[in-house]
């Protein structure tokens, strides 16, 4: 019965995570901002961190099944 939950904010968490990581990968490398008005390696460094964490929260979601 949890099952169902546990899958959608896994997928949910897995998928923002990467997306977070493939763009701010992008954006780097293009030499483009992160986030405006913040110094580029801090937003680089913040917005890594948090796709690495929503990436690992969705695999424990999935390891919770």
């Amino acid at each position: 019965m949890e099952s169902g939950p546990a899958i959608f904010a896994g997928t949910a968490f897995v998928l923002f995570g990467a997306a977070l990581l493939l763009w701010t990968g992008v954006r780097v490398r293009q030499g483009e901002p992160v986030a405006l008005g913040v110094e580029p390696r801090a937003a680089a460094v913040l917005a890594g961190l948090f796709g690495i964490v929503f990436v690992l929260l969705g695999i424990w979601c999935f390891g919770r099944l």
